[in-house]
């Protein structure tokens, strides 16, 4: 299976990107605890019916590093906020990595595969909702939104965006960050695995539960 990214995008980005970067003293004040989280089989969640209409919520996704609240746009994204809600109240976030980040042109946490490989997902997809225009920063600060492996191919994979991005409009977007953006942050103030800009988190984070209000 095809990795599920944005990366095959980054050369065909149009406009500048502007992003605040992460500073050291974000990076200090991040209080992490052990996680016992690792890579692990992707739990079976029977693919939810299609919705053709929603109404905007929350999730709060648990972390090892802190709460991080998001508010769902069931409105404009229901058939993509329906289906995470359902992989969601079925556990199968629970005890998962998030896999990816990029701190160089692109800013975000990418998150959503149990296996941790960039590569999992539920076993189904569905449609992309919700996409923005093709203008330069279409991906603000805060942005939560799916990652794929191109049109309609959406499952479990979604990245949390820390900085201002511009990317292809091909990313269904499904909520906004209201509340731990300062957790995101202070993770990309530490960096990848081995360094560079795109890579495994050095500081883990992992999922380990999500709750749906």
């Amino acid at each position: 299976m095809k990795r599920l990214s944005y990366v095959a995008v980054i050369a065909m980005v149009a406009g500048v990107v502007v992003a605040t970067t992460p500073s050291v003293s974000q990076a200090a004040a991040l209080k992490c605890k052990v996680t016992k989280a690792v890579g692990h089989p992707a739990k079976v969640v029977k693919k939810p019916a299609l919705v053709t209409s929603g109404v905007n919520g929350k999730m709060t996704l648990v972390t090892n590093c802190g709460n991080i609240v998001i508010t769902t746009f069931g409105k404009k994204a229901p058939n993509t906020v329906h289906a995470l809600t359902v992989l969601a109240k079925a556990g199968y976030f629970n005890a998962s990595l998030c896999h990816r980040l990029t701190t160089s042109g692109l800013y975000v946490l990418q998150c959503g595969d149990p296996g941790a490989s960039g590569m999992g997902g539920p076993g189904w997809q569905y449609s992309d909702e919700n996409l923005p225009g093709s203008v330069a920063n279409n991906y603000p600060a805060g942005t939560v939104a799916m990652a794929n492996s191109g049109p309609n191919t959406n499952g479990s994979q979604f990245f949390l965006v820390f900085g201002d991005t511009t990317l292809n409009p091909s990313y269904t977007i499904w909520g906004q960050i209201t509340s731990g953006l300062d957790i995101v942050k202070a993770i990309a103030a530490k960096g990848v695995v081995g360094g560079g800009g795109d890579g495994t988190p050095a500081q883990k984070i992992a999922i380990e539960k999500i709750i749906v209000s």
